[in-house]
């Protein structure tokens, strides 16, 4: 009895130790050792269960079906709240902080805009007007910092400038 008992409970044992491979199976590369381990958990599992009758273990089958997409479930739910989960996904851009693409609309409000070269533009690098910064590119060749640019022509996303003593 007590031996029925501790193999049912190794069947359930090796169900989850499947949903544990399938998961480390997408952050270790194994070549899919790791999966055809996890197949294999699966399948002594399921035949644990046969062992004690078609009933058993077609409730054993049913039982992993249920058991190893619950593990998923939460693994993913918890993941990204753990120490690792967070370094590894990304967070979500700061629209506020001016890091996220500005619309193109608003780009359309910069033309003849006059503002400070931050870095240098070869011939693109980043330029500051009024305390907003954006991504521009020289009208032609190199522009040095802290010098004077214009905005002459807004395409999409793109800004180009041009070095103010030149517009004169």
């Amino acid at each position: 009895m007590i031996t029925d008992i501790l193999w049912l409970v190794l069947a359930v044992f090796l169900f989850a130790a499947c949903a544990i491979l399938l998961v480390l199976e997408i952050f270790v590369p194994s070549f899919g050792l790791l999966t055809v381990s996890s197949l294999v958990c699966l399948g002594a599992g399921i035949a644990i269960f046969f062992e004690y009758g078609a009933l058993t273990g077609w409730i054993g089958a049913a039982a992993a079906a249920v058991l190893i997409p619950l593990i998923w479930i939460i693994t993913y739910r918890l993941f990204p709240k753990t120490s690792l989960g967070r370094k590894m996904i990304l967070g979500k851009p700061d629209v506020g902080k001016g890091d996220a693409v500005p619309d193109c609309r608003d780009l359309q409000e910069m033309l003849s805009k006059i503002g400070v070269v931050r870095t240098p533009l070869r011939p693109v690098g980043i330029c500051d007007f009024d305390g907003r910064r954006f991504e521009c590119v020289s009208e032609r060749g190199f522009i040095e910092v802290d010098q004077k640019v214009q905005v002459i022509r807004v395409q999409g996303t793109a800004l180009t400038v041009r070095p103010v003593e030149e517009i004169k």
